[in-house]
């Protein structure tokens, strides 16, 4: 793995960060990850807005965000074809230690699966599956729970988790959103259930509107892919990315999903 230089508040470093830090005491922070195709970022102000809500939801002040995307830009220049991870902890946890909010910049390269996902699902009840509370929306670095879903689905034989909410409905994957297509409509979880609002998810409508398909946001329990024709992942590293199985139940990569995939390529140059 090729790794850029990293960044901690702008200045170059050695990636080490104090024990006393809010990310290592209580995982108080938000991130996010953006993909370059030949250093150039992809959807870098959508990923900015959404790392200033994120931050703002949990009262952490962020540098000039004019700054942010300086950092992420000359990470991106450094490893063409990666993925740049935006860091922000609130900084020293213990009482008396002065010191404000970190931003951490660097970029490695990615190298993705180009197989169809196999997905478990798990029931996930710390989701908060469309229930307000302080932090809806926000992209915060506390994704323990979802990890652990993915070491469940791992150690059954897949590749992923599928998250379910207490009542049943298809929510998420720990790391991604996902849809699939019944009477050559795409169906896709709602954002009313507290899904992430995916950078990647947001083009994914606009492709699919370009190519004249119908998406409907809905909510749905699993016995909703027995109708289905065609089921993928979707997030930044993913991109479009076919789903083989969820569980006992099994697809063969379909048309659409290749349409999508192709149309995604299109607009990012690779």
């Amino acid at each position: 793995m090729t790794v850029s230089t990293i960044l901690i508040n702008g200045e170059p470093s050695d990636g080490l960060i104090p024990v006393t830090d809010s990310s290592v005491l209580r995982g108080d922070g938000c991130f996010e990850v953006i993909r370059a195709y030949g250093s150039v970022l992809f959807r870098l102000e959508d990923h900015l807005e959404r790392l200033a809500n994120s931050a703002a939801m949990l009262d952490i002040q962020l540098p000039p965000l004019e700054d942010i995307a300086k950092w992420a830009s000359d990470s991106a220049g450094e490893v063409p074809d990666s993925a740049v991870r935006i860091v922000v902890t609130r900084g020293p946890n213990i009482p008396g230690l002065e010191g404000g909010p970190v931003v951490i910049v660097f970029a490695h390269t990615w190298s993705g699966s180009d197989q169809p996902a196999r997905l478990y699902p798990v029931t996930a009840p710390w989701h908060a599956a469309g229930v307000a509370w302080e932090l809806a929306g926000a992209k915060i670095i506390s994704y323990g729970p979802n990890m652990a879903t993915s070491r469940t689905a791992q150690g059954a034989g897949f590749d992923d988790a599928l998250l379910l909410s207490l009542e049943g409905a298809i929510l998420e994957g720990p790391t991604f959103s996902v849809a699939w297509v019944v009477d050559g409509v795409v169906e896709t979880p709602g954002l009313d259930l507290g899904i992430l609002d995916s950078i990647t998810r947001r083009v994914f409508f606009e492709l699919a509107g370009g190519l004249g398909l119908e998406v409907v946001e809905v909510t749905a329990d699993l016995n909703r892919l027995g109708d289905a024709s065609e089921v993928m992942a979707i997030s930044t590293i993913r991109e479009i990315q076919p789903v083989s199985a969820v569980g006992a139940k099994t697809w063969v990569p379909g048309p659409i999903t290749k349409n999508l995939s192709e149309a995604f390529h299109a607009i990012v140059g690779v």
